[in-house]
């Protein structure tokens, strides 16, 4: 359905940038931009009602590494490469909690633990033999001590059955990350950033100095019935990023999720990794929010479609029987699915892809910790190119 004159002129008119995508690393662009410029007319274009991905639909852990994760990754990269990332999920999450302030997203310092099982043993032994190696970079990125210690007595305190060994990662906390998405979104509005939901972008074409963006008036439908002409666009669609952005090294993962109903006396707190991070799980009050699993059917998880599996779900409620709530009774309230971009390299790409063209994608599953520094950068980007 074309537009009327006066969505036209009141709702599109002549925006200098154009923004795909309203999750945590556009809606931080969309800030930065008019933070930096405030006489930008900044659009984002969001096909869903809400965030259409991982923004609105991720465990809100406030993490930067697990010692297991750590450590495998030096296995590929550099400790330069490495590193460097941690220190941005580091400064990302430090601002992201000063924008938008920890009241108003529930932060909470409780910890993120990496439990093993006895079946984790080895995994388990070379992170302890790595662990002062590991602290000592790690207090050149957040100027504390021992950041990762052996904490085996969380073990009995929190109630769990066959685990064996625990690793506290001091750092690390949660949020609420739906409150975190309202605060940046109201930010942005206060701005003066313009938001389109229901907006499903078809075709992108760069020529006479601007870009066309062809629209759809349906999230299903391929047929274009409106263009959008904008300066520069963004493209931060992340694991939805490949329609775009065919040649980057980039792929849609699915992330399934499940909550439990309340637990009277729930003794679990803080954030938690298992199976080198492949499961993940904390409690939200007296909740648990467990979610994972996608090592169980790694080709049917590499999707763009939402959903669940009975493979993954049945997998997820075993867990919480045998491991994690063995002495509790409990209900599943909700079960969910986000879709997360990931690659063979974890740092995001924040690039210009043509003239008047640029990207801020591949969140790596870490979009809590680096979407602001990701949002930082690739409005610096743009401002450079203006």
């Amino acid at each position: 359905m074309p537009f009327s004159f006066w969505e036209k002129n009141t709702f599109i008119k002549s925006p200098d940038v154009v923004i795909i995508g309203s999750g945590i690393v556009g809606l931080f662009s969309a800030f930065f931009l008019k933070l930096s410029k405030p006489n930008l007319h900044v659009l984002i274009l969001e096909r869903g009602m809400l965030p259409y991905g991982a923004s609105t639909r991720n465990a809100g852990f406030a993490c930067f590494g697990s010692p297991s994760e750590l450590l495998n990754d030096l296995n590929h990269q550099s400790e330069s490469d490495v590193f460097s990332l941690v220190e941005k999920r580091w400064k990302g999450l430090l601002l992201m909690r000063k924008i938008l302030g920890d009241e108003n997203i529930s932060y909470e310092p409780l910890g993120g633990n990496e439990i093993f099982t006895s079946d984790d043993q080895l995994v388990f032994n070379n992170c302890m033999e790595k662990l002062d190696f590991l602290n000592v970079h790690l207090k050149d990125i957040t100027g504390a001590n021992d950041v990762y210690k052996l904490a085996n007595a969380k073990i009995a305190q929190s109630g769990f059955k066959n685990v064996k060994n625990l690793i506290l990662n001091s750092g690390e906390g949660q949020i609420d990350t739906g409150k975190m998405m309202k605060t940046l979104l109201d930010k942005c509005k206060v701005l003066g950033v313009e938001i389109l939901n229901g907006a499903n972008v078809v075709e992108i074409i760069e020529n006479d100095k601007q870009v066309h963006i062809r629209l759809s008036d349906d999230s299903t439908s391929s047929t274009s019935t409106e263009i959008i002409h904008t300066q520069k666009l963004l493209i931060c669609t992340n694991g939805f990023s490949k329609k775009f952005l065919p040649d980057q090294d980039i792929h849609a993962a699915r992330a399934q999720v499940l909550i439990t109903e309340p637990i009277e006396n729930l003794q679990v707190k803080g954030s938690f990794h298992y199976d080198s991070g492949y499961f993940y799980f904390r409690n939200v009050g007296n909740r648990i929010l467990f979610g994972g699993g996608r090592n169980l059917d790694f080709q049917k998880e590499f999707t763009e479609e939402f959903g669940l599996t009975e493979k993954v779900q049945t997998h997820l409620e075993n867990l919480l029987h045998t491991m994690i709530l063995p002495d509790n009774t409990f209900k599943i309230a909700m079960r969910w699915s986000g879709i997360m971009g990931l690659g063979k390299q974890k740092s995001p790409i924040v690039q210009q892809t043509k003239q008047n063209i640029f990207c801020a994608v591949r969140m790596g599953g870490m979009g809590v910790a680096i979407g602001s520094l990701t949002g930082e950068e690739a409005a610096n980007l743009i401002i450079q190119n203006l």
